[in-house]
């Protein structure tokens, strides 16, 4: 701890994007919260904890770097995926309104599957090089992997302090495979001040503390803050995700009209059946309700209209499934 009340840490935060991405699915479709996580909330809470490990004033905690690393489809790509495009142009309006730069690389075709490579690399070779510059006293880490040891011992030996904002959960998607998101024990021994943010974040919501309710998108930024869209108020970040979120985010079982279609993303595909993304639970579907089109043509990543019917065990299942997109399932 240091105990210099005249000192203003150079704070800088470093997002591995499917990380984060995974943790904020977590909350917004396991968690009981039900909300995605907030960027601004987030870095007023690294602020506030930057403040009580360093024994310092929070109104000297600024962060002066933030960015955020991630592998990302191509423009051709993200055409022929419904929305993709907008969706991916609404985050970065979210990073930049964050003031969080952005870094991308586009998605690698392994054994024909769409895979992350080399977004590790780039994040551990920017923050170096920041440390390097002098350009941060506090590297703050939003990652798991164990390969980002090498990265936190280089800063560590430069006099660079080291926050690890660590994330541990589990549970059974519905395929009943069990997930489980651990991040690296050493990353965690390493770090000045790891923060394991499950269980701050438990223990913040049991008291209402108002920071920790702050980590969460909020459910109608502009009715808590008085505002209307008739006042001419701006739309924050915060409402933009949220919106975002709402249009490939199909309504709940209780908001269903009969006969209704709804529309999101192959998930998954196996032999002869497949899922949907659909929250709470995805969606089960057979290959013989697809219409208009085979059922060997679909791939995950294809939007697909459908409708919501119950099997036999009252689980909600996808029917009448049709893949969106002109020219049927053809190239």
């Amino acid at each position: 701890m240091y105990s210099n009340h005249d000192f203003a840490p150079k704070i800088g935060v470093f997002y591995d994007g499917n990380f984060l991405l995974h943790a904020s699915n977590y909350y917004n479709y396991i968690h009981p919260q039900r909300r995605r996580l907030c960027l601004n909330g987030l870095h007023d809470f690294i602020c506030q904890r930057v403040a009580e490990e360093e024994g310092i004033d929070p109104k000297r905690c600024r962060i002066n770097e933030a960015h955020y690393f991630r592998g990302r489809l191509n423009a051709s790509d993200a055409a022929q995926r419904g929305s993709q495009l907008y969706h991916d142009r609404v985050f970065d309006d979210i990073l930049m309104s964050e003031g969080v730069h952005a870094h991308y690389l586009p998605l690698r075709n392994i054994y024909g599957r769409k895979e992350e490579r080399g977004t590790d690399v780039w994040l551990a070779l920017e923050v170096y090089e920041m440390a390097l510059r002098g350009k941060i006293d506090i590297a703050v880490l939003v990652v798991a992997d164990t390969d980002y040891v090498p990265l936190v011992r280089k800063l560590i030996a430069l006099g660079v302090r080291v926050m690890l904002i660590s994330w541990e959960f589990e549970y059974i998607n519905d395929e009943g495979n069990r997930i489980v998101t651990k991040t690296s024990h050493e990353l965690l021994n390493l770090a000045h001040y790891p923060v394991p943010m499950q269980e701050v974040i438990d223990c913040g919501l049991q008291q209402n503390n108002q920071l920790i309710m702050n980590l969460f998108v909020a459910n109608d930024t502009r009715q808590q803050s008085g505002e209307t869209a008739e006042e001419g108020g701006e739309e924050t970040a915060d409402e933009a995700a949220a919106e975002a979120e709402d249009e490939f985010t199909p309504p709940g079982r209780a908001g269903r009209e009969p006969g209704a279609r709804y529309t999101s993303t192959i998930l998954s595909i196996k032999t002869g059946y497949g899922f949907i993304k659909y929250p709470n639970n995805n969606l089960f579907f057979h290959s013989l309700d697809v219409i208009e089109g085979e059922f060997s043509a679909l791939a995950p990543g294809d939007e697909v209209e459908f409708s919501i019917d119950q099997n036999d065990q009252g689980q909600d299942v996808a029917k009448q499934v049709k893949r969106l997109g002109g020219g049927g399932f053809g190239a």
